[in-house]
């Protein structure tokens, strides 16, 4: 099936082969000049609504940039594709393509496990293009890439994007990309894309030189100004944003980056039915990140997203392997009560006060949900990366306790998530990095070490030096994983394929009957299949036995456990 081509409102379009028409909002500004690289120049005129419109000879590949007020050039805020970095020419694009898959349609939610990964640190597109043959066979049917938007410098996690079109030079060419989904789905996999519609990042954004009203001054953001989405132009930017990926790459779904810190929820809602009304006759799935927990956003329909990445599971699973209590971990001393929750509802809170945010309360119900709503993880970029040192599980907790954790994330109905080597037991860290420069680079590696001043075991300002300088080449490179082949991985694939087999195919309509906390470390949970079975799973995360009822049915993952489940064990039951 053929994606229909995106016609967006702002940007270089081409028109013909050499035509190009340029439009750009920027209602601050009294005059506005596209600047060709082979110096000819064409004046833009206004249409009174903010926007500035020019057209020209321009073919695919010509370099160009807006000239503001008749002194300042900048790079196109939509643009496509850049020459170099954010701060240099912007590229005309033609974003046309010959599908080798043209026909793939994606796969049901139902079907989704997710592997989130680092563009950079798997080597670009190409890098990851290499990697699909070995992440079929594994088992994971969704390839999430962090945010690929163009960034200053050659490193970063990807969230100080400011160019939000443009495939980041580093990482590969706009066609690159589109050769990188098209391969992904010859190998019957699905690719996501993070993107970030909640801030620009503190480089290379031009926005505010003439275009303030993108901005509100009246709400901040933990990155400043929050968007401005009662604006139609704003908007209309984001939403064609979503339709490029969706359409152009034909990317599989999107994962939204903190929506808590976007005011206007009706964005969200236009911003979901959008997407669905241009991706008729696919399965495109979308993904929220929202501390806030609204379960009003959730459930799929013409404008809703279909699931959120469940930071509550998360928290629960690593307070019961790591003993972490510091932070928000301070919201999950009672873990297991709280897991089984998860299990049977999703969320953990659900309106109750959070003791970490000051009694503030957090959540809505969430129970009406189905279970697909809800991503979980044992590990991401953000748990990890936001630990001074990257340390990843593999570093906190013993393999027999990482072991049962790993079956309970990939045997409960939920969607689940593996991040990047999680699925060999990488041990080396995943660490916060950038590539700024000058007087940005000394205020972001103070800022970091700055963070964990609050933590005890950084109060010490010597201790916060050892810190690794975000800035810092070695700080990347340490973070790039190995790709081994272990024992850790065909007990992935094995739990995988167990999970593709028996519990996938039953998702459409599961609903919970119950989950309750065995002990301080064990819970067990059960669900009605939509085909009827009963699924039953005993996790016990702690290194002490403990009394269970074996599930009815057939035991068809772990060792056979009732009256008691031994310490670090995972039992799975399945009745028809």
């Amino acid at each position: 099936m053929t994606a229909k081509p995106v016609r967006p409102h702002f940007g270089a379009v081409p028109t013909t082969a050499e035509q190009t028409l340029f439009r750009l909002w920027a209602p601050q500004a009294n005059a506005v000049e596209v600047i060709l690289a082979n110096g000819a120049v064409l004046k833009a005129a206004p249409d009174g609504q903010g926007v500035w419109q020019a057209s020209g000879r321009a073919p695919a590949g010509t370099a160009y940039q807006y000239r503001i007020n008749n002194e300042t050039l900048v790079p196109d805020p939509a643009s496509r594709a850049q020459l170099d970095d954010v701060h240099g020419p912007s590229l005309v694009t033609d974003l046309s393509y010959s599908w080798q898959h043209a026909s793939w349609r994606g796969r049901p939610l139902a079907e989704t496990v997710v592997y989130e990964l680092h563009p950079g640190l798997c080597g670009g597109f190409a890098g990851i293009a290499a990697q699909l043959p070995r992440l079929a066979a594994l088992g994971v049917t969704a390839v999430q890439l962090m945010p690929i938007a163009d960034f200053p410098g050659r490193r970063n996690w990807g969230y100080d994007g400011v160019l939000p079109y443009a495939p980041d030079r580093a990482y590969g060419t706009p066609a690159e990309l589109q050769a990188l989904v098209d391969a992904a789905h010859g190998y019957g996999l699905q690719i996501f894309l993070d993107v970030v519609y909640n801030h620009f990042g503190p480089d290379g954004n031009y926005l505010p030189l003439y275009a303030k009203d993108f901005f509100r001054p009246d709400i901040t953001t933990p990155w400043g100004e929050a968007i401005d989405f009662s604006r139609r132009p704003v908007r209309d930017f984001f939403i064609d944003n979503a339709l490029q990926w969706v359409c152009d790459y034909r990317f599989d779904g999107l994962r939204f980056d903190a929506v808590h810190a976007i005011a206007d929820k009706s964005f969200l809602h236009e911003l979901a039915h959008a997407i669905r009304r241009a991706a008729t006759g696919r399965h495109v799935h979308l993904i929220l990140e929202n501390e806030e927990n609204d379960a009003s956003l959730l459930g799929g329909g013409n404008d809703r997203f279909d699931s959120q990445w469940n930071d509550d599971f998360h928290h629960c699973v690593h307070v019961l392997l790591t003993g972490e209590k510091d932070a928000y971990y301070e919201d999950f001393q009672d873990a297991s009560r709280l897991l089984a929750r998860c299990l049977a509802e999703g969320f953990a809170y659900q309106g109750e006060p959070s003791p970490h945010a000051g009694g503030k309360k957090r959540g809505t119900p969430s129970a009406h949900l189905p279970t697909t709503a809800f991503v979980n993880c044992l590990q991401n970029h953000d748990q990890i990366g936001n630990r001074a040192f990257g340390e990843r599980l593999t570093r906190l907790a013993g393999p027999e306790a990482l072991r049962a954790a790993a079956a309970l994330l990939l045997f409960t109905p939920q969607i689940p998530m593996l991040f990047f080597g999680e699925e060999y037991g990488e041990t080396r860290p995943f660490l916060f990095f950038t590539d700024h420069h000058d007087e940005l680079r000394k205020l972001v590696t103070e800022g970091r070490r700055k963070e964990f001043a609050k933590f005890p075991a950084f109060a010490d300002p010597a201790q916060r030096e050892k810190i690794p300088d975000p800035n810092s080449e070695s700080t990347y490179e340490a973070s790039r994983p190995q790709f081994v082949e272990n024992e850790w991985t065909r007990f992935y694939r094995d739990c995988l394929s167990l999970r593709a087999r028996e519990i996938a195919p039953r998702l459409a309509g599961c609903m919970s009957t119950g989950a309750h906390p065995l002990s301080t470390h064990a819970v067990r949970a059960t669900w009605r299949m939509g085909d009827g079975a009963e699924l039953t799973l005993a996790c016990n995360l702690g290194a002490t036995p403990v009394a269970v009822e074996a599930g009815p049915g057939r035991l068809i993952f772990g060792p056979q456990a009732g009256p008691s489940l031994p310490a670090f064990t995972t039992c799975l039951w399945l009745a028809l």
